[in-house]
């Protein structure tokens, strides 16, 4: 999981740096929300996982069920919120928003390229 972070944050800063210079700033600015929303929506969904996980085999720290709700509403809630503010400034910001929110996919098969290449490495 720490790997697939780093690479939201090294795919979020090459793609808004060329995002500004090919694109503009203002979809360099929707695509930097985007993917600043996109990484709090993985760690809030890493952070409900492992509190479902940790209830159901009760070996954990006790979570509140409110908690993990909350903020798995919120997550979605933080997107439309976003969304919308931007759509009201600019819509070439609302495409980077948008853009920005797919991190997650670009990191996760920046993660499965990287363990086949490990398997691949080690004999397979």
């Amino acid at each position: 999981m720490d790997r697939i972070r780093g690479f939201m944050a090294a795919i979020g800063l090459v793609a808004t740096i060329v995002a500004w210079t090919a694109l503009g700033w203002k979809v360099a600015v929707g695509l930097a929300l985007g993917c600043a929303i996109a990484w709090m929506n993985f760690y809030w969904l890493k952070q409900a996982v492992s509190a479902l996980a940790d209830r159901v085999t009760s070996t954990g720290l006790p979570q509140s069920s409110r908690g993990i709700v909350t903020r798995f509403l919120l997550r979605y809630a933080l997107i439309a919120l976003g969304a919308y503010a931007i759509f009201l400034v600019s819509r070439d910001s609302l495409y980077g928003l948008l853009g920005g929110l797919f991190l997650t996919v670009a990191a996760i098969l920046c993660e499965a390229v990287y363990e086949v290449i490990v398997s691949f490495r080690r004999g397979l």
